[in-house]
Formats: structure tokens, C-alpha cells, sequence
């Protein structure tokens, strides 16, 4: 039996790059769906709160499918009974997709209960694989399953509470899980992991998080489509839509064109692949995911309405998503760079984008003036960065090198 269970594994070095499989990618067919659904939960609650709830779905969803890339960067896809636990893994995330719309109401229980039950079938999935073929990985997935213990009483409890008691149980119990990886996952009797335990293919983890930004995005780019089908052709719906495509073309060239590569480089030749992993991959990762959601959203109400009056809650949600995907991006170049300081491109963009939501607010901005306006931020940020990597302003412009000479990298 661990002679068969060792087959379940991918036979690698940490540095190779292990890519990936058609079952991943059809996996994440689930995922698609739930970032369909986030997006539409929050157009259909568009307050603070209706925001609030929205962000801690995102980050349950964001959970699942990260520790499930953490799986399957040991184990071997191709194998069946992998496999199987991966299309298990799907039927669950269909049945925690579709409770979204409604998970702070009646379909409490069914997203609370497919969550803790993918979360623990995966992780002590893990453990039984690992048993008798990787020690240090089985008890690393001990650890972990019960720290996802401890959060679910949380998570049951709360489905069967009302609605805001609900959201404080919920929020706690993912405060349990978040922090788990912080503390080594800590555990009583079986003491904690060590950087050792993840010893993850860090091109492998890059590339799979890096799909995941391409959904996101994907997700904008229909809303946009499917939006823009709906409206009148007009001149200042087409404003709208043209501005709404070159945001989300803007994104994708501010993530890939450095970002992405960049990562999957650094983390492809580091020592300590699984905590670069933990730090830029599952956690700094999630304000970029945030963002492109957020984005998604405030262009289907640009497209929608471009002209007229806007909420505070509409005017934040169209300069928040961005502001949110340049702090991500900010945060994970920084930590892939081994730069002294952020990146200044994207510190000027959160800039700009911040002025840009308190003049919309303060002097009452149309929305395709609003739109327009941060998708203009998002295209400096990335001309910024591009010149600067291309040649630098010491070459195209050495009139302005001393303002950037106290920074390491001019970008």
C-alpha cells in the first residue's frame, strides 16, 4: 500500500517546472463559475456591507482553491485516483458556487458545509497519500486539518445564525484559517512545519496562480461583452465599453508583461520556494484577484449607465477594483524583485486613483468621466513601468533621473 500511495506523488526536483494538466484546468472550470457569481452578488448588493460580504466569500472561495493548488503541486494528476479526488473536489465547489447568491441567507448551510467538507476530504486526502512515503508531509497535513477544525464550528454555527451573527462567526473562523500558515500551523502534539515541508515546484505554483488571474480577468471581459450587448449602440456606451476593455487589457499588461515572469523566475531558483510561495502566492495574490472582481463590476455599471448620478458606493467600487489590483501587484513585485522599495509606478497610480474617487465624489463626476479617468491611472502605471524596465529614464530621460535616484529600481 505505500509503494501505491508513493505513485500518487510527482517524482521532481523543487526547481523543475512540473505544468500544468487538462483535470487542473477543467478543475478550475469550477472556479470561473464562482467568480461569476461573486461578481453578480455584489452588483445585486452594492453597499458597504453587501462589499463586506462579498469580500469574505472571496476569500473563502480563494481558500479552497489555493490549498487545492498547494495538493496538487505534490501530487501526480494523471494518476486516477488523484483524479477522482480532484472531480469530487469539483462537485463541491458546484454546489459552494451556486449557494453565493444567497449565502447570508437561506443557503447558509449548503456553503458553509461543501466549504468545511472540501477543505477536510482534500487535506486528510493528503495525510493517508502521504503516510508511509513523505512523514514530514503527512503531519504537515495533520497540522493543517486541524487547524480547519478548529474553524469549523465557526463556519456550521453560523449557518444556522442570523445574518450579521453569521458574518462575525464566518470571519472569524477564516481569521483561524488565515493565520494558520503564519504560525507553521501550530499543533498541539505535533508540534510545527518548517519551510522544509513545502517543498513546492515553484513554476508550478506561478503558473497555476497566474491562470487564476486569467479567469478573473476573463470573467471581466465577458461582463463587458455580454453587457455592452444589451445597450444601446450609442456614442457614450461605446465610450464606456472602450474604456471598459482597455482597463481589463491594461491589467493583464500590468500582472504578465513583468509581474508573472518575473515571480515564476525567482521563485523557480529559490531555496525557500514554499514560503516565497505562501507569502506572494497565497496571500498577496488575493487583493489582485479582489481587484479584477471589484473592476468587473464597476464596469458593468459604467456600461450599464455612463451617464447620470452615481452612488459612493459605485464611484468606489470603479476606482477601488483598480487601487486594490495595483496593491496586489505592488506587494507581489516587491517581494519577487528583492527591490528595496515598492514599485513607485504603482505607489503614483494608487495615487491617482485615490484623487480620482474623492473629485468624483466631492463634484459629482459622470460615470464615463470616472471610468475613463481610472482607466487612464492603470494605463500610466503601466507605461511607467514599461519605460522604465525598457531602457529606464536615466536613457529616455535624464532630466528627471535625479527624482528617482534615492529609489533602487525606477519603476
Amino acid at each position: 500500500m505505500p509503494h501505491q500511495r508513493h505513485k500518487l506523488f510527482r517524482v521532481r526536483d523543487i526547481h523543475d517546472h512540473s505544468p500544468v494538466t487538462y483535470i487542473e484546468l477543467f478543475f478550475d472550470l469550477v472556479f470561473v463559475f464562482a467568480i461569476t457569481q461573486l461578481s453578480h452578488r455584489f452588483i445585486e448588493h452594492l453597499t458597504y456591507r453587501g462589499a463586506a460580504e462579498t469580500v469574505l466569500l472571496l476569500l473563502a472561495v480563494w481558500w479552497v482553491w489555493i490549498y487545492t493548488s498547494w495538493t496538487t503541486n505534490w501530487l501526480d494528476p494523471d494518476r486516477a485516483h488523484v483524479r477522482l479526488m480532484l472531480l469530487l473536489l469539483m462537485a463541491g465547489g458546484l454546489v459552494l458556487s451556486a449557494a453565493i447568491p444567497d449565502a447570508f441567507g437561506e443557503s447558509g448551510l449548503a456553503f458553509a458545509g461543501a466549504y468545511c467538507a472540501m477543505q477536510l476530504y482534500r487535506t486528510l486526502y493528503m495525510a493517508w497519500a502521504a503516510r508511509g512515503v513523505h512523514r514530514g508531509r503527512m503531519r504537515n497535513f495533520l497540522r493543517i486539518a486541524f487547524w480547519f477544525l478548529l474553524s469549523l464550528p465557526l463556519w456550521i454555527y453560523g449557518a444556522f445564525c442570523e445574518a450579521d451573527l453569521r458574518f462575525a462567526l464566518w470571519a472569524a473562523a477564516l481569521m483561524v484559517e488565515y493565520a494558520g500558515p503564519f504560525a507553521f500551523f501550530r499543533t498541539p502534539g505535533l508540534g510545527r512545519s518548517s519551510g522544509e515541508d513545502w517543498d513546492i515546484s515553484g513554476a508550478h505554483m506561478a503558473e497555476r496562480c497566474a491562470l487564476f488571474i486569467i479567469i478573473a480577468l476573463g470573467e471581466a471581459v465577458l461582463m463587458t461583452g455580454a453587457t455592452f450587448g444589451d445597450t444601446p449602440q450609442t456614442q457614450g456606451y461605446w465610450f464606456a465599453f472602450l474604456s471598459s476593455f482597455a482597463g481589463s487589457a491594461t491589467m493583464w499588461w500590468i500582472y504578465f508583461d513583468v509581474g508573472a515572469k518575473r515571480g515564476s523566475e525567482r521563485i523557480s531558483t529559490s531555496d525557500n520556494a514554499g514560503l516565497m510561495a505562501r507569502n506572494a502566492y497565497t496571500y498577496l495574490h488575493i487583493p489582485i484577484v479582489a481587484g479584477v472582481v471589484v473592476t468587473a463590476v464597476g464596469d458593468e455599471m459604467l456600461i450599464m449607465h455612463p451617464t447620470g448620478h452615481m452612488s459612493s458606493a459605485a464611484i468606489w467600487a470603479m476606482v477601488g477594483g483598480p487601487a486594490l489590483f495595483l496593491l496586489g501587484n505592488q506587494g507581489f513585485k516587491w517581494v519577487t524583485s528583492g527591490m528595496r522599495f515598492p514599485p513607485l509606478s504603482h505607489f503614483f497610480g494608487l495615487l491617482l486613483l485615490t484623487a480620482i474617487g474623492f473629485a468624483a465624489a466631492h463634484w459629482h463626476w459622470q460615470p464615463i468621466a470616472v471610468g475613463l479617468a481610472a482607466t487612464g491611472a492603470l494605463i500610466i502605471t503601466a507605461f511607467w513601468e514599461w519605460f522604465s524596465l525598457h531602457g529606464g529614464w536615466q536613457r529616455w530621460a535624464p532630466w528627471m533621473a535625479p527624482l528617482f535616484s534615492s529609489f533602487p529600481s525606477p519603476n
